[in-house]
């Protein structure tokens, strides 16, 4: 068994995806533990430049598990994206598990962050409105909508119709714009959902076989240390942990398990890019 976290020690932009793309050639299995589609990994390869925002960097190997673990914000849009992306430059199929228990990135969470930060001006945070922020709010309220729901509309449309008692009230008295509607909002992402459900997979169960069959697991991290929220430039850092204290977490294994913790670093230090 090895287990190997690859995490960012600066603002991120360090060159991780590289890193994953090299030492993938021998892991049997790739797990995005933390983030959304707010920050991106450039890989060049024989088919092309690409950036992944959502997909793990494993997913140019064939043989090679991919998997969005129980920490990731999966904006399913952003994910099909990616997809018919490597589809277009021939990239053949690779194995992809989305874990079940993820939560869904939902269109109030990107309208919220753009009326935010509309609304803040010249005091923005400078937010990717990608609905990072949002969704993170409503996972730690207990109001997010987790991959699962997808197979049990009843129950998603309770979840939404509880996160919309509160934001439908900001939409209009503080944004200034129309309500949603929670019928409205299950009937699109059912449509949406159908992309998905094949990769739906209990990822929890999956990972720890990987474990005692001892595979080579690699961990790749989004972002980096200063963008923590604890440790890092707050209040300008991300909203989920991108240390490899977190890699366990958000994929779903004992702390122990993780043998090798990877870090990368700039060789001079800048914010993006």
């Amino acid at each position: 068994m090895s287990v190997t976290a690859i995490v960012g020690a600066n603002w991120g932009d360090e060159g991780k995806g590289k890193m994953v793309d090299i030492m993938a050639a021998e892991a049997d299995m790739v797990v995005r533990f933390q983030g959304g589609s707010n920050a991106g990994h450039t890989i060049i390869n024989d088919y092309g430049k690409f950036a992944l925002h959502l997909l793990p960097a494993g997913v140019f190997y064939p043989h090679i598990v991919n998997m969005l673990g129980p920490g990731v914000a999966l904006n399913i849009h952003a994910f099909k994206k990616e997809l018919d992306t490597l589809k277009d430059r021939g990239v053949p199929t690779p194995d992809i598990r989305i874990s079940d228990r993820a939560q869904l990135v939902m269109p109030y969470h990107l309208l919220l962050d753009e009326y935010e930060e509309n609304r803040r001006g010249a005091q923005a945070f400078g937010s990717t409105r990608q609905g990072i922020a949002p969704f993170y709010a409503d996972k730690y309220s207990k109001v997010g909508v987790q991959v699962a729901d997808l197979k049990y509309p009843d129950r998603m449309k309770r979840q939404i119709e509880g996160a919309l008692a509160t934001k439908n009230v900001l939409f209009e008295h503080l944004y200034h714009q129309p309500s949603l509607s929670a019928d409205t909002l299950v009937d699109e992402m059912l449509e949406a959902a159908q992309g998905i459900l094949p990769f739906v997979d209990d990822t929890v169960t999956l990972i720890h076989d990987a474990l005692s069959d001892g595979k080579h697991i690699l961990l790749e991290g989004q972002l980096g240390a200063l963008r923590d929220p604890d440790h890092g430039i707050y209040p300008y850092p991300t909203s989920s942990s991108p240390l490899a204290g977190f890699a366990s977490v958000g994929a779903g294994i004992p702390p122990s398990a993780i043998q090798q913790v990877l870090t990368v670093t700039k060789a001079y230090s800048s914010c993006v890019g």
